[in-house]
């Protein structure tokens, strides 16, 4: 039987069917017509190890660099486990995501910062009340109080509506320039005015700020200051008002308001009482949005204050009470859900520095908007007492007003 030679590296079977003969004792060394795919290979060398001996160590798969032979160089050349190179691709596509999320995160601040600069305004002024018309509800003639339109004009030329509402033609009472908090109208504060009338004998102005009611314009800082004074040089030139009795009286964003009118008319302003009011609008915004308070803030805040330069409306009532040179009434509700009552005790204090004539009295159940109901009997016996002391015909009562009230009313100083 012949030998088939030993550098025969594959063999193929040839259909029977076929023209050409096949022997099985031959060697084929061409391939023929009909291969059957039938493969003998010759052994390889392998670089994989195989089962370990007995008794020897296991080999830890994975965690050793591996060492193959290149063909061409002859040189040994390290590849990178397995697990790592999974691991790493793993690292990248998580990178990848953080990096995503990272601009996404930006792209949203940067989107909400554009829209904050560009809506202030309508945060801070709501001159309607959701649900509600922008024309007053009712007038004075409801409550059946005496009352006449009247129609100023700001510096700017914007024109203002505003009432003037007599507590009776023979009172020679002080006059309350009354200035509303920053929603709603002045319609929606009658009812205070009514009673405020009927406890402390005295004439309002209730002006409506640009933008409010039945006034033109758009609501600003710049723009409602201009209004308060229109309202007070209207009052100054009246005939039949006490023009030295003139008392400001502001809550809320109108106390930042009067503060500003009071500090630029010393002469004009016998008094000024503030209710509930805030520092500023710079500390506000760290309040109601409480992410920007690492941005934006008032004068006592401590953050960086970068995006301060942007806010259009800053009311830094702070650095203006300090200023003031007229006696100041601070009526505080202690259960203030809007102006954190620190806010009024901060601002008593700084302007206690420079004005002796200061007076704080806080209400244990007053809220923002109901310090007043809430006050009760002691509210009305505290403005009277600092009416009659400051903005009275007879003057330099000091020692009578604390005597008067040391029961109920604790002022220092």
């Amino acid at each position: 039987m012949p030998v088939r030679p030993a550098n025969t590296i594959r063999q193929w079977q040839v259909d029977p069917t076929d023209r050409a003969t096949w022997r099985s004792n031959q060697t084929v060394q061409t391939r023929p017509p009909t291969p059957v795919v039938q493969y003998c290979h010759q052994a390889r060398p392998t670089n994989r190890p195989g089962p370990a001996p007995l008794g020897s160590r296991p080999r830890r798969r994975g965690l050793a660099v591996a060492k193959r032979h290149h063909p061409k160089r002859g040189a040994s050349r390290q590849f990178p486990p397995r697990r790592a190179t999974a691991a790493a691709g793993e690292g990248g596509e998580m990178a990848g995501w953080l990096k995503a999320l990272a601009y996404g995160a930006g792209g949203v601040a940067v989107a909400g910062l554009a829209a904050l600069v560009a809506l202030q305004e309508r945060l801070v002024y709501v001159p309607v009340l959701p649900g509600l018309a922008r024309a007053y509800p009712i007038t004075p003639a409801r409550l059946r109080l005496a009352y006449e339109d009247v129609w100023l004009r700001a510096a700017d030329g914007v024109r203002l509506h505003s009432w003037f509402i007599r507590h009776s033609p023979t009172c020679q009472g002080p006059t309350i320039l009354f200035f509303q908090e920053n929603a709603g109208n002045i319609a929606h504060r009658l009812e205070f005015v009514r009673l405020m009338m009927q406890r402390l004998q005295c004439n309002v102005f209730m002006l409506s700020y640009r933008g409010y009611g039945e006034s033109d314009g758009y609501p600003s800082q710049k723009g409602i200051t201009y209004d308060a004074q229109a309202a007070l040089d209207h009052l100054a030139q009246r005939k039949d008002i006490d023009t030295t009795r003139i008392v400001i009286f502001g809550r809320s964003l109108g106390g930042a308001v009067g503060a500003v009118l009071a500090k630029n008319n010393p002469d004009k302003v016998a008094a000024l009482i503030l209710e509930n009011t805030f520092t500023s609008i710079l500390d506000m915004a760290g309040i109601m949005l409480p992410f920007l308070r690492w941005f934006i803030g008032g004068s006592s805040s401590k953050g960086p204050k970068l995006l301060n330069c942007v806010v259009r409306s800053p009311w830094n009532t702070l650095d203006i009470v300090g200023e003031v040179k007229q006696p100041i009434l601070f009526l505080s509700g202690l259960q203030d859900e809007l102006v954190p009552p620190p806010h009024m005790k901060t601002l008593y204090e700084k302007a206690f520095e420079h004005n002796t004539n200061c007076r704080f009295v806080d209400f244990p159940s007053g809220m923002h908007m109901d310090t007043w109901m809430s006050g009760g009997d002691r509210y009305w016996r505290t403005i009277q007492l600092f009416l009659d002391q400051y903005a009275s015909e007879v003057q330099n009562r000091d020692a009578s007003f604390k005597s008067e009230i040391s029961e109920d009313v604790d002022f220092p100083g």
